[in-house]
């Protein structure tokens, strides 16, 4: 599936979030005078990993992301910014946010990036989380920041700290994502909701 969440600019350029990270990463590393061997011994990913990265064909989890990052000695953020950007507007087609990679992916937790402040002096990453019958409750993500749930479908019961709230459709929580949090209970399914974490990193 073409995913479409783009900066929207002037000239209505309709370029795939996967093909401007590519050509971010691959930017940056000419410019410090990497060769695409350099940069993928740097940061542990294979060459071919990485030339479909730079050529936009694939979708890349969020530590490979970082990883490349931390090679190019560049904040996360960066790789998804293009310096011919003529506003910071992100539109993002609905059911066609970019597939992240999370900790909760591993429990069956469906994440969509759906922006990123790219000129924010605090990270802020929203997302769309699913859950369905091949997902887990999993109460214990633990991360900087804070965090805010909006909740959109279906019911859980959502644990931060000592605490428990039940979320039903239009319910929210902002909270201290220090301590420990996530969903219980899967009550009714599919549950979706908005988190938007602020500050993360």
């Amino acid at each position: 599936m073409k995913h479409a969440m783009k900066p929207a600019m002037k000239d209505s350029s309709q370029i795939s979030p996967e093909a401007l990270v590519g050509a971010q990463v691959r930017t940056f590393r000419t410019a410090l005078g990497m060769t695409l061997a350099d940069l993928a011994q740097a940061a542990g990913v294979s060459q071919g990993m990485l030339s479909k990265v730079e050529n936009g064909q694939t979708s890349p989890s969020l530590a490979t992301l970082a990883a490349l990052a931390a090679a190019l000695n560049m904040p996360l953020a960066s790789l998804f910014t293009k310096f011919d950007e003529k506003s910071d507007a992100i539109y993002v087609k609905a059911g066609q946010g970019l597939p992240i990679e999370r900790r909760g992916s591993a429990k069956g937790h469906r994440y969509e990036l759906l922006g990123h402040g790219v000129h924010s002096a605090h990270g802020v990453e929203p997302y769309l989380i699913r859950l369905d019958t091949e997902s887990d409750a999993y109460p214990i993500f633990q991360h900087d920041g804070v965090e805010f749930l909006y909740m959109l479908e279906g019911e859980v019961s959502y644990a931060h700290g000592d605490s428990t709230y039940l979320m039903q459709p239009g319910d929210s929580l902002f909270f201290d994502a220090r301590l420990a949090h996530g969903p219980l209970e899967l009550r009714k399914l599919p549950a979706v909701y908005l988190s938007i974490i602020v500050g993360a990193g």
